[in-house]
């Protein structure tokens, strides 16, 4: 018994220290793995390293019967199952990351589109302004009697144009357009060329489009004729042959220089031995010619529209002239039936005068002695200045194009005090230098004509002004993917400094104002409105619409002292973060 008992004793001995050596193996094993210990860690537990057993879970399955390996396995399923979970949650988490990702992807491409798209739209809104004050300009050179060439073109097609309403100032007689090259300098033509170029870029109307596609054709044939001569190059073909193509395209119509152009194309392309140089040359002059025919059938549509709306207008003026005939017959015939009713008609009779012959005595005697300042004129000679006369009135018919003479009226002494004034003015303000960024803004927009209370007693005016616009680079995200300080995007309008001058105001207690007028349907840009009083007229820009920064330390400046309104701002700047 007590062998039997020794024995037991030795071999639960034994169980029980390989336990304990598996619990420390454990308990080390964890503890390499772990950052933690027993004594360092955050949990404040002593028993950190030592391996978890279930032991209720254990003696409840022994109680129910479950072997330890029913239940290992049970535990293996269970962590099969559980990896397999895990995989499927790993799995929805990456394709719940890459949806992200698409979506994040698709945002941001259709925050490129619209910004595209809005970029588009401005630019095309910018080109549609720049076009509008190129015509504002064209406009105010005319009216001055400075006129480009190019302006006559573009005030042409203007008059075409039944919707476009223009001043009677501003209606020139014109010949086909190509002519306005006669008579110019190489200087000259070369700044047509750039003008018409300038054209050609922002104008939308097709049939303006073509119009100008056709002039710079020309442009570009007389620019380097003009350069061949000024450089004394020898011609590729001498003047008579260059004379017989001339003739030869000369009169013909589009279409007909279409035929001719094939049937070149087509010897030049054949097995014949031609003359290439010539028919090349003559290749290159139909090309001209072409261009000449279409402008010529587009002049012609233009005058026969610019016929329609004159006969339209004479017989709007033939009508009110009738109407004012029939009211004054009317009130004549009231007249003379109340006369014979009760008072005696007087009735003039018409004198006769006779014109006598001319006679030698009519005329003053000539003189017998010159006076000395007299004597010191050039003498001229009567046929060399009529024939001098002619080839000025020739030169006057070969330039088809002439402006016409606003005459200007002439101004009261108060006007003339005025304008020294405001003179002074505006040269004190227009000496002083422009800021990188500044650029003259002085392009007036027209008012209604509007009738003021004190007209009667003072005369109207507009008063002088020299404004400045300040442009620059915005950086926002479409410009900063698209551009860069090499290659910078398009200027835009940050703010004006509008200086008016009020030097004869006849209430010089109220300051001037202004206001801003909105348009329907036009969002982009607004009036900006100068209301003074006597003896000043009302005064209106047009401005971009956007929200004004009326801090002064952003340059806000409103205030109206010794004569001059001053009235500086700049636009606010939305910085847009994530």
């Amino acid at each position: 018994d007590n062998s039997s008992k020794r024995k037991s004793e030795k071999s639960k001995k034994s169980k029980k220290d390989k336990k304990e050596r598996d619990r420390h193996k454990d308990k080390l094993s964890y503890i390499e793995l772990s950052a933690y210990s027993n004594t360092d860690n955050p949990f404040g537990d002593a028993n950190l390293g030592i391996k978890f057993e279930w032991t209720k879970k254990k003696e409840r399955d022994k109680k129910l019967g479950i072997s330890p390996e029913e239940a290992l396995r049970r535990e293996k399923e269970r962590r099969e199952e559980t990896q397999l979970e895990l995989e499927k949650l790993n799995k929805r988490r990456a394709e719940r990351e890459i949806e992200r990702q698409l979506r994040e992807e698709e945002l941001a491409r259709m925050q490129r589109d619209a910004e595209i798209a809005a970029m588009g739209d401005w630019a095309s809104k910018e080109d549609e302004f720049h076009l509008e004050q190129a015509k504002r300009r064209a406009e105010i050179r005319i009216k001055e009697n400075r006129a480009k060439p190019v302006d006559i073109l573009a005030i042409n097609l203007r008059l075409a144009d039944e919707t476009e309403v223009v001043d009677e100032a501003l209606e020139i007689d014109m010949d086909e357009p190509y002519t306005i090259f006669e008579n110019l300098t190489l200087p000259e033509v070369e700044e047509l060329h750039q003008d018409i170029q300038k054209y050609l870029s922002l104008e939308r109307n097709p049939n303006n489009l073509d119009f100008w596609r056709a002039m710079i054709v020309v442009c570009e044939d007389k620019l380097s004729e003009l350069q061949e001569d000024e450089k004394n190059h020898a011609m590729n073909i001498i003047a008579p042959v260059k004379d017989d193509i001339n003739n030869l395209f000369a009169g013909k119509t589009y279409e007909q220089l279409n035929v001719l152009q094939a049937q070149i194309q087509q010897k030049l392309s054949g097995k014949e031995a031609v003359e290439v140089e010539f028919w090349e040359q003559q290749l290159k002059a139909l090309t001209v010619w072409k261009s000449k025919a279409k402008l010529k059938a587009m002049h012609e549509i233009v005058l026969r529209k610019r016929l329609e709306q004159l006969r339209r207008k004479q017989r709007q003026e033939a009508i009110k002239v009738q109407e004012e005939l029939e009211s004054a017959i009317a009130s004549h015939a009231h007249h003379i039936q109340m006369e014979s009713e009760g008072q005696d008609v007087i009735i003039e009779e018409d004198t006769d005068y006779t014109i006598g012959e001319y006679d030698r005595s009519m005329s003053p005697r000539p003189l017998s002695k010159l006076f000395k300042e007299d004597k010191q004129y050039e003498i001229i000679d009567p046929d060399e200045d009529l024939r001098e006369l002619k080839e000025r009135r020739k030169e006057v018919l070969r330039n088809q194009f002439i402006p016409m003479k606003v005459q200007p009226k002439k101004p009261t002494v108060e006007e003339e005090e005025e304008s020294v004034v405001s003179k002074a003015l505006y040269e004190r303000e227009a000496a002083k230098e422009l800021d990188e960024d500044e650029a003259i803004f002085n392009i007036e927009e027209e008012l209604a004509k509007t009738t003021y209370l004190w007209q009667d007693k003072y005369r109207p005016r507009k008063p002088r002004y020299f404004n400045r616009v300040h442009t620059g680079y915005e950086w926002n995200k479409y410009n900063q993917t698209h551009y860069d300080s090499d290659n910078p995007p398009p200027k835009v309008v940050q703010g004006y400094k509008f200086n008016i001058f009020y030097p004869d105001l006849i209430d010089k207690s109220k300051a001037p104002t202004y206001k801003i007028e909105r348009e329907p349907g036009n969002n982009d840009t607004v009036l900006i409105r100068f209301v003074a009083g006597p003896p000043y007229e009302d005064i209106a820009f047009r401005i971009v619409n956007r929200e004004w920064e009326y801090s002064h330390k952003k340059g806000f400046k409103s205030s109206f002292d010794r004569g001059v309104l001053q009235l500086h701002f700049h636009f606010k700047r939305h910085y847009y973060r994530r």
